[in-house]
C-alpha cells in the first residue's frame, strides 16, 4: 500500500535578480514549512492521529553560471569557482537575513543572472520546526500508537555532517554542487547545540567573539558591558546574558529573559550592536574537547572573527607572568581535530587579525617599538590535551616545543585557531603568561592572586579593543583568501 504523504501544496520556484526579495521569499517558504509542521504536531496532541507522514521541505537558494569570468580576483567569497549549477538548503532566514541578502546580492552582481528560489528536497525534521525554548515532547510517540519517525521526519545524521567545510565531499560533473559551506540541517543541529551550551538564543551571538578559558575575564566583560549600556553616549544597544536576560541601553536591570538555574557548560554573554555588529564572550572552561565543541557550533552563524583570550605557560625563561603572547604559528598537540583537518595542514596568521592585536597592546599598554617587546612576545603556541603533562617524563615534549620554537603552552588556542581555518572564520590568539612550570613558576593560588587582579582588565580591553578595529573594516579585506580552497562555495 502507497504511503500517504502529508504535505503542503507544491510551489513554483521563481527568480529573482533583487536580493531583498529573494530573503522574502525563503522567509515565506521556510514559514510556510515549519507552520504545517508546527501544526500536525500540535494536532497530535489533541488526539488527531494523522493518517500518513507529514512532511514539509526547506526551501532553496539555487544559481546557473555558464563562465569561469572572475569578477574580482582579490575577492575571498560571493562568487562561483566554475560552470555549473548551485544551491543551497536554508533554514531560519529571520536569523540570517542581513547575511543572505549580502551573498545573494553578491551573486547576482558578480554574475549577472538570477538566483532561483524554490523547495528543495531535503525534509525539515520535526524537532527542527521548533525552536526559542520550545522542544518536542518524546511522551507524543504515545499518542501516535507508532514511533515518531514513521510520522515525522527526524533529523537524519546522514545529511548532517561537515563534508562541504572539510573538502571531502566529491562532486562528479553534472552533479548540483553546494552553494554554501553549511546545508540547513547542520546549521539547524548547531542552533539547537548553541542554545543549549550556552543558555542564550543564537539570535543574540554577535559577529565579533571573544573565547576565554577563565572566569575572570567574563566578570571583567559583565562590568564593561553594564558599564557600556548604562553609558549614552556608548555605541551598544543591550546586554545579554544566560537565560536571554536582556539589558537595553538606558536601563539598569533586566527587561526579559529568566535566570537558569545553574550556569550552563560554556555561558555566553553578547553586547549587541545593529546588524550583529557587537562582541560575544564564552566562556569555554578547560580543553581542546570544548573549544571544539562550541566552536563547531558558532561557525554556522558565519562571524567575521574569533579570538581567544587565557592564559598560558610561558615556556621561556625570558618571560615573566604578565607578559603577552600573540600567536603567529600553533603547535597541534590537541588531537581533536585530526580526523577533520590533517595535523600537517598548516595555520598561518592572519595578517588584519595581527595587526589588529599588537595595535591594540600598544593602545592599551602605552608602550611602542622596541618597548613593545618588553611585555609582548609574537611567536609559536603550542597546544596539548593533556593539562598535566609535567607529570610525567617531560623530557619529550619540552624537545619538541623546543624544536618548534614555542614560546607558550595551552590547552585551547590551536584547537579555535584550527577551527577557524576550518571554517573560513578568521581567527587569533592573544595570551597572557600565568606561569613558568619549566622555570619552577607553577600556577598555584597563592601565586597566582595578585597576577589575576593585576592583568584580567588590560588583557580584556586589549581584546575588545582589536574586535573594534577589526569590525571597522571592510568584509571584503577582513575575510582572507588564505582561508579558501580551490574550489570553495560562493557563500562566505
Amino acid at each position: 500500500m502507497a504511503i500517504v504523504i502529508d504535505s503542503p501544496q507544491p510551489v513554483a520556484t521563481e527568480r529573482f535578480t533583487d536580493a531583498d526579495a529573494a530573503v522574502r521569499r525563503l522567509s515565506a517558504l521556510h514559514k510556510a514549512g515549519v507552520e504545517f509542521i508546527r501544526s500536525r504536531f500540535l494536532a497530535v496532541l489533541d488526539g488527531e492521529v494523522p493518517r500518513g507522514r507529514v512532511r514539509a521541505f526547506y526551501p532553496q537558494v539555487r544559481i546557473v553560471t555558464e563562465t569561469y569570468d572572475r569578477f574580482d580576483t582579490r575577492l575571498a567569497f560571493g562568487f562561483l569557482a566554475s560552470p555549473g549549477t548551485f544551491a543551497t538548503t536554508i533554514t531560519r532566514p529571520d536569523l540570517f537575513e542581513i547575511y543572505l541578502k549580502e551573498q545573494i546580492d553578491h551573486l547576482v552582481r558578480h554574475h549577472g543572472v538570477p538566483v532561483e528560489i524554490g523547495l528543495s528536497t531535503t525534509p525539515i525534521p520535526l524537532h527542527f520546526a521548533f525552536w526559542g525554548g520550545a522542544h518536542v515532547d518524546a511522551t507524543v510517540a504515545e499518542k501516535l500508537g507508532r514511533p515518531l519517525r514513521d510520522v515525522f521526519d527526524v533529523p537524519d545524521l546522514a545529511i548532517t555532517d561537515d563534508a562541504i567545510v572539510n573538502g571531502t565531499a566529491e562532486y562528479s560533473p553534472d552533479t548540483v554542487k553546494p552553494l554554501a559551506p553549511f546545508s540547513a540541517p547542520r546549521i539547524d543541529y548547531s542552533l539547537h547545540r548553541l542554545a543549549h551550551y550556552t543558555a542564550t538564543a543564537p539570535e543574540h551571538f554577535q559577529n565579533f567573539v571573544l573565547f576565554t578559558n577563565y572566569q575572570f575575564y567574563v566578570d571583567e566583560f559583565v562590568r564593561w558591558a553594564k558599564d557600556q549600556v548604562a553609558d549614552p553616549a556608548s555605541p551598544y544597544d543591550s546586554f545579554v546574558e544566560p537565560g536571554n536576560l536582556v539589558t537595553r541601553k538606558g536601563d539598569t536591570e533586566p527587561v526579559e529573559g529568566l535566570a537558569p538555574p545553574r550556569l550552563p557548560q560554556m555561558p555566553a554573554y553578547h553586547i549587541t550592536r545593529g546588524h550583529h555588529g557587537g562582541i560575544t564572550m564564552v566562556n569555554i572552561g578547560v580543553g581542546p574537547s570544548n573549544a571544539k565543541t562550541i566552536t563547531d557550533h558558532i561557525a554556522v552563524l558565519r562571524p567575521h572573527a574569533w579570538l581567544m583570550l587565557g592564559h598560558c605557560a610561558g615556556l621561556r625563561n625570558s618571560q615573566k607572568l604578565g607578559d603577552y603572547v600573540l600567536a603567529h604559528a600553533y603547535v597541534r598537540d590537541d588531537h581533536v581535530l585530526d580526523a577533520d583537518l590533517p595535523i600537517w595542514v598548516p595555520i598561518p596568521a592572519l595578517a588584519e587579525i595581527q595587526v589588529a592585536l599588537e595595535e591594540s597592546v600598544a593602545e592599551i599598554t602605552g608602550l611602542d617599538g622596541w618597548a613593545l617587546k618588553t611585555v609582548m612576545r609574537t611567536g609559536t603556541v603550542a597546544t596539548i590535551d593533556n593539562r598535566n603533562w609535567e607529570l610525567r617524563d617531560h623530557r619529550e615534549p619540552v624537545q619538541r616545543f623546543s624544536q618548534s620554537r614555542a614560546i607558550a603552552l595551552d590547552m585551547e588556542s590551536a584547537t579555535i585557531a584550527a577551527n577557524g581555518f576550518r571554517f573560513r572564520v578568521p581567527y587569533g590568539t592573544l595570551l597572557c603568561v600565568s606561569d613558568k612550570p619549566l622555570h619552577g613558576e607553577l600556577k598555584l593560588p597563592g601565586m597566582a592572586s595578585e597576577f589575576y587582579r593585576r592583568q584580567v582588565g588590560q588583557h580584556l580591553a586589549i581584546g575588545i579593543r582589536a574586535l573594534e578595529k577589526l569590525a571597522a573594516m571592510p568584509l571584503e579585506k577582513l575575510h582572507s583568501r588564505k582561508l579558501r580552497s580551490f574550489e570553495e562555495t560562493a557563500f562566505q
